[in-house]
């Protein structure tokens, strides 16, 4: 039998609580394996408030990790704008020198950071907080584009559903796919999602002034991604000379207009495939892919995921989001 033990401390995330209590906590006596013994850990005496202001009273506290084979860091906000505890960072470490697997969820990692186990490591954090982490912890590996990461001894899971898929995944390790598939099919959840967090990443679009030639060009080119466009067109359509254009380009949006122009045609591929029933072929032209073979190409590269699985998948949440509204 595994012991897996959750930490809970203030604004502690209750649906990640609630993903690792469902998954490692329930009984599942019809499995025929020893599941696992659960224990939710508070950082202090008295009760914890949870994310959502739900008080939890629990029996353990950080002295019974010393009895975990596996330890979970779920997200709070205040590991982004407050330091950790001492004892819990110490409590951390010594669980990591003891050999123990240590998981972190959404800005778990946070936490684990703070603590120095992710030094030197590939991990993962919600999208929107990737860049923070890697900042502020330069010696960790950060990849935004992935659900979960394993490194060995330690696991991180991105956004808060990807708490599943890295639970599921633990299951998996622990006792084989075909039990880690019974628990999913008990969720209703897929034992794999298809892809990345990189399908779900928001991309903003630079807040530039249109009266600026340079704003126009933005605009205009956004326009008219199925055309075809050239450095020296765009240069001349902003009254810049073309070594201008690409310094401004970087200086203001980040990245190269090659690289900028994909991700436009990327993210107008996406809200195509999430909002019409257009075949994939009239979406890649659209978009100035030019074939479906081409747009496979480049959402495989950086979504990890073809066209026709998005698709499924996010015309499947919309009908699930309008299902609840009226039923």
């Amino acid at each position: 039998m595994y012991t897996i033990a959750i930490i809970a401390y203030d604004a502690v995330n209750l649906f990640q609580l609630g993903v690792a209590t469902e998954i490692f906590g329930v009984e599942r006596a019809e499995l025929k394996v020893p599941w696992y013994r659960l224990m939710i850990c508070a950082t202090k005496p008295g009760p914890v408030r949870t994310s959502t202001s739900l008080l939890l009273n629990t029996p353990y506290h950080l002295e019974h990790l010393a009895e975990a084979d596996t330890i979970i860091v779920p997200s709070s906000p205040r590991f982004r704008t407050t330091a950790a505890p001492d004892d819990l960072l110490e409590a951390l470490r010594a669980a990591y020198q003891r050999g123990t697997r240590v998981i972190s969820f959404c800005t778990g990692a946070f936490l684990l950071a703070a603590a120095g186990l992710l030094d030197g490591r590939r991990a993962t954090t919600h999208w929107a907080w990737a860049a923070e982490l890697a900042t502020r912890y330069p010696k960790v590996l950060v990849n935004p584009r992935v659900l979960y990461v394993d490194d060995s001894q330690v696991l991180t899971a991105a956004g808060t559903a990807a708490a599943i898929d890295l639970s599921l995944y633990i299951v998996r390790q622990d006792y084989g796919a075909e039990i880690a598939a019974a628990v999913a099919r008990r969720m209703v959840v897929p034992l794999h999602r298809e892809g990345g967090q990189a399908q779900y990443i928001e991309t903003p679009f630079p807040d530039l002034d249109e009266n600026d030639p340079f704003g126009a060009t933005l605009g205009w080119i956004a326009a008219n991604l199925d055309r075809e466009f050239t450095m020296e067109q765009l240069a001349a359509k902003a009254a810049m000379s073309r070594r201008t254009f690409a310094r401004r380009f970087s200086a203001t949006v980040g990245m190269t207009p090659y690289q900028w122009i994909l991700q436009q045609r990327i993210v107008l591929a996406q809200r195509l495939l999430e909002t019409t029933n257009k075949p994939v072929e009239q979406i890649a032209t659209c978009c100035g892919f030019h074939s479906a073979a081409t747009l496979r190409l480049h959402f495989q590269r950086f979504l990890h995921i073809s066209p026709q699985t998005y698709r499924h998948t996010f015309q499947q949440k919309q009908e699930e989001e309008a299902y609840k509204v009226h039923s």
